[in-house]
């Protein structure tokens, strides 16, 4: 290869990357622009049915879900709050965790006595909370909960 040849070569090579390099800098700079866009609040999420848990004047919270609201033998969930209410018997209420424990995702159903993890197969009961099918292998957490005449609050 002549020097002529070989100094062409690395001309084109040092343009390419020049222009390689430049290309994925503007492109990062204009991700970058976008990454500190706010679009301003959050508008207000619309309450779920049964409560909002929000304290109430005076102090007490709201109730969380009244106990008609509540089958027996299964339970709601209540998303914005984190938190699922069951009612394995008539009259026993009982309060969970809505975060799975085996990696974190949410449950989003209740059906036939077990509180159900979409993610991977999780069940867990509505009496205790503990693992009914794997692979979770912890119960879910216990919320203390109150009831006051029609009412199911967080204790």
């Amino acid at each position: 290869m002549s020097a002529r040849s070989s100094l062409l070569t690395t001309a084109a090579l040092l343009n390419r990357r020049t222009v390689l390099a430049g290309t994925c800098a503007a492109g990062c700079a204009a991700l970058a622009g976008c990454a500190t866009y706010s679009a301003g609040p959050k508008p207000e999420a619309a309450p779920p049915a049964g409560g909002t848990a929000a304290p109430q004047p005076g102090g007490a919270p709201a109730p969380l879900v009244k106990t008609a609201e509540v089958p027996v033998g299964g339970g709601v969930i209540l998303a914005a709050q984190q938190v699922v209410v069951t009612q394995p018997t008539a009259g026993l209420f009982r309060a969970f965790s809505t975060t799975c424990t085996h990696q974190g995702c949410e449950v989003t159903s209740v059906a036939d006595g077990s509180i159900v993890c979409p993610c991977h197969g999780s069940a867990f009961s509505v009496t205790d909370g503990a693992p009914t099918e794997g692979p979770a292998k912890k119960p879910l957490p216990e919320k203390a909960v109150t009831v006051s005449g029609d009412a199911v609050t967080l204790a």
